[in-house]
């Protein structure tokens, strides 16, 4: 372990897999995700990454027009790298998926490396009652639908959003199959390094949340992209710390935030982002492990900078 490494830390602010009713601090409207983003980005997140949601109903939606609401007003108020999304929601195009990033022209963007089944079901028999109609279903429909990424969508990506705009990736891998995906594209020189590789465990559909399984997917990234990448963690739910500190100590950077998990420990909602992200900070430090600054994770990425940006 290197005494003078920086770790990046991410916050995932709301994303679009946990519904309004699984918690009542899941940030909805364009000004609870300003607070969600700011509060993290004090608590110690270099990089925070972006979902917008139907400010009315909670539900996860593409429209720029949430997204620029509350761009410009995370950016009056931190410095920290912006990260939008183009996975966008379950059931989007892929037309929709990438509006907000062609509005927006964002450092950091990140791009799901393989189409999968993303299977959120289970969620749903934990609740009788519902506060909105459309989250029951939402989350049924996962067991017969698939998230697609293909090759021609993901080059897609590549080439109108990374090539037009200078955007780099936050590369999501969610099983060892992603990792050689990633490889082709970067055999093809569609890519350049550093490659910033998240490695996402506990998702019912992709890898699982054994330790083992951290260690094969970063033994895979290890033999495919050597010194040409930088290694995050992101882990599901209950997994989100214990992985995340396991991935630290073996040299990696970490994701937090309230689309990974809603828990701040056993059988406690977190109130806040920032909760999350202090109690990773704080287990860094423990550590003995430095927290990168916007400034040093924009170094470390390679990112063209703050003021390159649509918003």
């Amino acid at each position: 372990m290197e005494a003078s490494r920086k770790v990046i830390i991410t916050c995932a602010v709301t994303g679009s897999v946990h519904t309004p009713t699984m918690s009542p601090y899941l940030p909805i409207t364009p000004t609870e995700i300003v607070d969600g983003a700011v509060g993290a980005a004090e608590a110690g997140a270099s990089v925070i990454h972006l979902h917008a949601r139907d400010p009315d109903t909670g539900k996860p939606s593409p429209d720029p027009r949430l997204f620029m609401d509350f761009l410009p007003r995370i950016k009056q108020q931190t410095d920290a790298v912006m990260n939008i999304t183009t996975g966008g929601g379950l059931g989007m195009t892929l037309e929709e998926r990438l509006a907000a990033a062609h509005v927006a022209k964002p450092e950091l963007c990140s791009l799901n490396m393989g189409s999968m089944n993303f299977v959120l079901s289970q969620a749903a028999s934990k609740f009788s009652t519902w506060k909105y109609d459309w989250e029951k279903p939402y989350l049924e429909n996962t067991t017969k639908s698939i998230v697609s990424n293909t090759f021609e969508q993901i080059e897609r990506i590549i080439v109108e959003v990374g090539q037009a705009y200078g955007t780099k990736f936050e590369f999501e891998c969610y099983d060892v199959s992603h990792l050689y995906a990633l490889a082709h594209f970067l055999d093809r020189k569609l890519l350049t390094p550093p490659l910033f590789v998240q490695t996402i465990f506990g998702i019912l559909g992709g890898i699982g949340p054994d330790p083992e399984d951290m260690m094969h997917m970063r033994r895979t990234a290890d033999r495919l992209f050597g010194k040409d990448y930088l290694w995050s963690i992101l882990a599901a739910g209950r997994h989100q710390m214990g992985l995340c500190t396991m991935g630290a100590i073996m040299g990696g950077n970490v994701r937090v935030g309230l689309e990974d998990s809603l828990y701040a420990g056993k059988g406690a909602l977190a109130k806040s982002n920032a909760e999350q992200v202090a109690k990773i900070r704080r287990i860094l430090a423990e550590l003995s492990l430095d927290v990168a600054t916007p400034a040093e994770a924009r170094d470390l990425l390679k990112l063209k900078g703050g003021n390159e940006v649509g918003f």
